[in-house]
């Protein structure tokens, strides 16, 4: 199973994160299969790459707690495909 998640980058008391497609059984640093994002907590910057998350989105992959706010507040997604998604 596919998963949409956070993977740490950044330096000490610095951290910025990529948003990853990634296998569940992976570890947070593992490798990924495509990073589809960035964000920055610090700054509040958020970059999507919206095709490559709906394209993983449409075939299955669940985003986690986090990213799923993440992509609630860009509401891109939503307006792209509001029926496919399931946000609880």
């Amino acid at each position: 199973m596919i998963k949409l998640r956070l993977k740490r980058c950044g330096r000490k008391q610095r951290a910025t994160y990529r948003i990853v497609a990634i296998d569940v059984r992976s570890r947070r640093e593992g490798r990924d299969l495509r990073k589809v994002g960035f964000y920055d907590p610090i700054k509040n910057q958020t970059y999507l790459n919206v095709p490559a998350i709906l394209y993983f989105l449409e075939r299955g992959a669940q985003p986690t707690e986090t990213v799923r706010d993440i992509l609630k507040k860009s509401e891109v997604v939503q307006k792209l495909c509001p029926n496919q998604i399931k946000w609880n």
